[in-house]
């Protein structure tokens, strides 16, 4: 990393697995591609992995919540199970998220997101027809899974491949992402309806783009991949150094930095390793004491309760628009709307923030546009609904805005890894009670008086924390120094 400090032997072994494990991702995501056209054709497919795997994100959920009301009508679930279902995802995206960076440091990350989208694949194709509400959210779980592990590799694929644009990159995938979100809210029920009306296939006709999505990743499995030679000795190195009390393991010539890159994209050995030397002096240091950093702290609360906001909308707003008097149809037109708002933002925002040293007033616009459509969906949800709808699609641009600050408050690959894990695990654990006390709040309230209230509330504490993650300060500055 890139703090001096010199940690003692009681300092790393008293590190949690959690944080080694996060940290040494890098051998698998820190590698400095290869040169040539064998990288060139790499990076090429990476974009088109990145852009499919991101569009694949949010189908799952979306398409949900344009069909919750029919869902809940054929399988006989109640308001307080419904907010149940809805607090699914963020509980699979802390649950398993967390074990992204130790799959992508055993197979790579390119093969866990493969894996990844397969998992999407299957699940939202079985999910319909599993049976009864346990089948329906266990198949649920399987396509959050494949998700949850993709969202947190995402930042780490997008740093390592391209590090100097992590700006315009992260602001590309945030656009493609908020398009595959947009989409399945809008064509969902015309598509039920041109299916013969069943919710089922409805549903399930959403498992072909993930089938497509995994395609580009099977020949970039081996990028990055640690070869299990490699990966020997250097647990070898592991379990001597913590024997011995020596220097954290992968600092050795040779290490993790390189592996996995075929031979034939490496270029020549001498360049291959003054490009690699920069992420390999950042291995070498021991992974970071990530939980000492307040930055790292105010960033996941950040995630955390703009994911609550997210994911209430995603899976109520269409229900609240037809509870006012709106049809069906154009209650999902209405949530394509807010989603379909971060395509151009989600790729300008990312922009602007990378050129700005503190982020926290792009925080505050977003947040008083949310203030904003939260008291509109108060006091006249069907008489302004379009314009509601456009205010909380500004809002939700908070997302982008959190995955560009994950990428800037952490300088090097293996730091990003760390930071990234960290936020969003730690921010959807703090995500799954909302959407869950919003089904019981209008299940006993009997309306949707109580639910918004809480969502605006939730969004001044969500305005605060984000202004002082977006402070020009990293991560490995505070963990040195605390």
């Amino acid at each position: 990393m890139v703090s001096e400090e010199t940690r003692t032997t009681d300092t790393r072994t008293a590190m949690s697995p959690s944080e080694r494990d996060t940290s040494a991702v890098a051998g698998a995501t820190s590698a400095t591609p290869g040169t040539g056209p064998a990288r060139a054709w790499a990076t090429r497919l990476v974009v088109v992995g990145i852009m499919l795997s991101a569009v694949n994100l949010r189908p799952a959920i979306t398409s949900l919540g344009a069909l919750l009301q029919e869902v809940r009508d054929g399988l006989g679930m109640s308001g307080g199970v419904a907010g149940l279902l809805t607090s699914v995802p963020p509980l699979c995206f802390a649950v398993f998220g967390v074990t992204a960076p130790r799959l992508a440091r055993r197979f790579g990350p390119a093969a866990v997101v493969c894996a990844g989208m397969a998992a999407i694949f299957a699940g939202l194709l079985i999910r319909p027809y599993a049976g009864g509400t346990a089948g329906f959210l266990a198949a649920s779980a399987l396509a959050l899974m494949g998700i949850a592990v993709s969202n947190v590799l995402m930042p780490v694929i997008v740093k390592r491949w391209f590090p100097d644009r992590v700006g315009p990159m992260t602001g590309l995938y945030s656009m493609v992402l908020a398009l595959g979100t947009s989409l399945p809210a809008a064509v969902t029920v015309p598509l039920t309806h041109a299916m013969g009306g069943g919710w089922k296939p409805g549903l399930a006709v959403w498992s072909v783009l993930a089938a497509v999505a995994v395609v580009p990743w099977v020949p970039l499995v081996r990028e990055g991949r640690e070869p299990r030679q490699t990966r020997e000795a250097r647990e070898a190195r592991e379990s001597s150094g913590r024997e011995e009390g020596a220097a954290w393991p992968g600092a050795s010539a040779g290490s993790t930095a390189s592996a996995g890159v075929p031979d034939s994209a490496r270029g020549s050995e001498p360049d291959a390793q003054r490009a690699a030397a920069p992420e390999r002096a950042a291995e070498e240091r021991p992974p970071l004491r990530i939980a000492r950093s307040r930055t790292a702290w105010a960033l996941a609360v950040f995630f955390g309760l703009q994911a609550t906001a997210a994911y209430i909308t995603m899976g109520w707003m269409a229900q609240i628009f037809r509870d006012a008097g709106v049809p069906a149809g154009t209650a999902g037109l209405l949530l394509a709307v807010t989603m379909v708002m971060g395509v151009p933002l989600a790729f300008v925002i990312p922009r602007i923030a990378a050129r700005l040293p503190h982020q926290g007033p792009i925080v505050l616009v977003l947040g008083v546009c949310g203030l904003a459509g939260y008291a509109g969906l108060y006091l006249a949800p069907a008489a302004g609904a379009w314009a509601w709808a456009l205010l909380l699609g500004v809002a939700n641009c908070a997302f982008p805005l959190a995955l560009t600050m994950v990428g800037m408050r952490a300088r090097s690959g293996p730091g990003v890894a760390q930071l990234s894990a960290f936020a969003q695990s730690t921010g959807y654990l703090i995500s799954i009670p909302g959407p869950l006390l919003v089904g019981v709040l209008y299940q006993h309230s009997g309306g949707w008086g109580l639910p918004i209230a809480l969502m605006a509330g939730l969004m001044v504490p969500q305005m605060l924390v984000g202004f002082l993650a977006g402070r020009d300060r990293t991560v490995e500055e505070e963990a040195a120094t605390r």
